[in-house]
């Protein structure tokens, strides 16, 4: 006899995604125009690029913006047509300059879309908005909508919508470098439930709930009532997972910032929850999650497989309808509060907060990045540079040893190789997929440049047969580039803490024919690294870069001087001057300029203070040897035509002797030149 059926209204319990993103600075790095800015941001799931948009839920000012009424316009706004919401326009005047938004936004997310939980990223999308100084009104609000100056979007993978709380700088691009302080933190909470028409057998036992207990039962799918009941499970477990990791990451912000966050009448409305108490501790569903800031990859609903944990959820089961109902609300209603808590402790403690977040965030994605890079060793035998037991010239023709040691060709094919194969591994890596993802990086991992550090380590000569610049490469083991950050830190933790002041000054320096701000793109990245670091863009001999690579190096060394005299003063003024730190970045002839000034007698008092040296792309062998024909042709002519001194210099015909030329001898002062270097 066919079994008879009837249709009855079964509860489905909902969850919505809920992301929160603070707003803290904008700072102007180096904006190539003054205007009017604003910051736009979109969140959608990553699947579906024109509709489910997040929903802006609710917008908090939590300080004032520090700014006069010209440098600010209007008011934030949400525009219903892609639910995108808008920070208020404000001007950018100079470079370096501070805009403190505080803003806080939260979007809400349904998961209607999905069967339980996502199974899709979510995009979160911030565009830079710009508008001209003379704009106005009506019309600089139109001309800021007109289209996005640049864009940076970010990805959340589905992991990390359980709870994520993570510090995500936003720079834009190299043509509108700036950095925006941005913290986001995800939570997953409750819906309002609704109900679900499904049908059930008449002859059911038990009109309230139907599930089979069964492994059998669970992996093969449940229909009707069984379903909907399996997926109100699996939403109760997610709702406890999350429970635990924000109720975690609490009390990690309270020891972080010092500071006890008073969740007394959290433990008490808990306490008084039987079933929930007695669901907690009979089931222990997250006692062994482990979560950070920037995750690792675990949680109580996946394991390794990404299947369902069947022991957890039929613990679950065995609860009635109402029962599991009450638990829904029960921890629905605790993570809620919870939330709350949370975000009102956040802007109580932003800058702490913002602190901890950013040096948890360093932390991890220096390890995450470094799949990028490869360590290796290299032995680079001695070069000498002998004139032989002649050591006079006749008729001007330079007497130089015909076995002069030069670099194989090979070598830049060799590092494509190596650098290619490395990419092909990357491709095949699990990326850790609970933390943010920038996209200008995972958009397209494969168009990420390699970089090969290596190792020069000294070598006896050999032969030219025997001899190859990679001849004994060998990769670091990751157990050595382990210790040696592990080491770094230590370094870092040892060093005395004081009130005094670390002064640290870059100076960078252009190359020939060159403009002082041809390195303002390395100067904008090093900034982000060390936003307190004080620079100088070497002016002293800009236009005067045909020269005697002598006065050029006079003249840059009296720059720095006096630029670090003067700092010095102002340090001692505003406060205890420590340490000084000087760095040099130098491009092409730049470089030599450098390795000039520092051996100038006015620069002996200063050499103690050298720290860090970056050389980008600098001759400092000369041009003794050039397969290049159209190169040397070019060289030639700047020789005979203009008469440029410092090409001369740097070909070695400078003087019939060689050992009396500018660079050889510049090469014999060498150890004057690394003495002082700290890295």
């Amino acid at each position: 006899m066919p079994h008879s059926f009837k249709v009855r209204a079964v509860a489905m319990l909902e969850a919505v995604q809920e992301i929160a993103i603070y707003i803290h600075r904008f700072h102007n790095l180096d904006l190539f125009q003054q205007g009017w800015y604003q910051i736009k941001i979109t969140m959608r799931w990553e699947d579906d690029e024109n509709v489910s948009f997040g929903i802006p839920a609710r917008v908090v000012q939590y300080e004032a913006p520090d700014l006069g009424p010209s440098s600010i316009y209007g008011i934030w706004r949400i525009d219903d047509t892609d639910n995108s919401f808008s920070t208020q326009p404000f001007r950018i005047k100079y470079a370096r300059q501070d805009i403190h938004l505080c803003m806080m936004i939260s979007f809400n997310l349904s998961l209607s879309r999905f069967e339980v939980l996502p199974t899709t990223a979510v995009i979160l999308k911030f565009e830079l908005m710009y508008a001209p100084t003379f704009e106005n009104g009506a019309d600089l609000q139109a001309s800021l909508d007109a289209y996005p100056a640049a864009v940076h979007e970010f990805r959340i993978p589905p992991k990390a919508l359980l709870g994520l709380h993570s510090y995500c700088p936003v720079h834009f691009d190299a043509l509108h470098a700036v950095l925006v302080d941005v913290s986001v933190h995800v939570s997953l909470l409750k819906a309002a439930s609704h109900q679900s028409a499904s049908k059930v057998p008449s002859h059911s036992r038990n009109a309230e709930f139907v599930a089979d207990k069964s492994y059998e039962a669970l992996n093969r799918g449940l229909s009707g009532v069984a379903s909907v009941e399996l997926k109100n499970v699996m939403l109760v477990e997610a709702l406890l997972t999350a429970h635990d990791i924000l109720l975690e990451e609490l009390q990690k912000f309270s020891k972080a910032v010092d500071q006890a966050i008073d969740i007394s009448e959290f433990v008490s409305k808990r306490n008084n929850m039987k079933l929930m108490n007695s669901v907690l501790q009979a089931n222990q569903f997250t006692t062994d999650v482990e979560i950070s800031g920037q995750g690792k990859p675990q949680n109580g609903l996946e394991r390794g497989n990404g299947a369902l944990d069947f022991v957890n959820a039929e613990k679950l089961c065995s609860l009635s309808k109402r029962e599991l109902l009450d638990c829904y609300h029960s921890v629905g209603n605790q993570l809620l509060y919870l939330w709350n808590i949370f975000l009102k402790f956040h802007r109580d403690n932003k800058t702490k907060i913002l602190e901890f977040l950013r040096d948890t965030w360093a932390k991890d994605r220096k390890a995450e990045w470094s799949i990028w890079m490869v360590y290796s060793k290299v032995e680079m035998p001695h070069h000498y540079i002998n004139s032989g037991g002649d050591e006079s010239s006749h008729h001007g023709v330079h007497r130089r040893v015909s076995s002069l040691w030069k670099l194989s060709d090979e070598s830049p094919q060799t590092a494509a190789t190596r650098a290619e194969l490395h990419r092909r591994s990357i491709a095949q890596m699990r990326i850790n997929n609970r933390s943010i993802q920038d996209m200008h990086i995972f958009g397209d991992p494969s168009s990420i440049p390699i970089v090969i550090v290596e190792r020069v380590m000294n070598a006896p000569r050999r032969t030219i047969s025997e001899n190859s610049y990679l001849r004994h490469v060998g990769l670091v083991n990751s157990h050595s580039f382990q210790t040696g950050l592990k080491l770094d830190t230590a370094n870092k933790k040892s060093a005395p803490q004081s009130s005094t002041r670390v002064l640290k000054i870059v100076v960078f320096v252009h190359g020939f024919q060159g403009h002082h701000l041809d390195l303002r793109l390395i100067r904008n990245q090093w900034l982000l690294i060390d936003p307190k670091v004080e620079f100088l863009m070497s002016e002293a001999n800009e236009d005067k870069t045909s020269g005697d690579f002598r006065e050029m190096g006079q003249r840059l060394a009296q720059e720095v001087i006096s630029f670090v005299k003067k700092k010095m003063d102002k340090a001692s003024r505003y406060g205890n001057l420590g340490d000084i730190r000087l760095s040099f970045v130098g491009h092409s002839i730049g470089n030599l300029i450098i390795r000039t000034a520092l051996v100038e007698s006015m620069m002996e008092p200063f050499l103690r203070y050298l720290y860090t040296y970056v050389s980008v792309s600098g001759p400092h062998l000369g041009y003794l040897y050039s397969s290049n024909s159209l190169f040397n042709s070019g060289l030639w002519l700047l020789k005979k035509l203009k008469g440029t001194q410092c090409i001369h210099q740097l070909t070695f015909t400078d003087d019939p002797d060689i050992q009396n030329t500018f660079l050889y001898k510049l090469c014999k002062v060498r150890k004057v030149f690394y003495r002082g270097w700290n890295k």
